[in-house]
């Protein structure tokens, strides 16, 4: 029983990881996307 709970719990650390780092993917992305459209619109 003991194994299953840590197990649980390293597999929902990893899991809040991979979101966090999607997350940041996705408003880099956003972020450039946003740069690009600024240029467009100053030329």
């Amino acid at each position: 029983m003991k194994n299953k709970v840590i197990l649980v719990m390293l597999l929902s650390i990893a899991a809040m990881s991979a979101g966090c780092n999607t997350v940041a993917g996705a408003g880099k992305d956003i972020q450039r996307g946003g740069e690009k459209i600024e240029g467009a619109a100053t030329k």
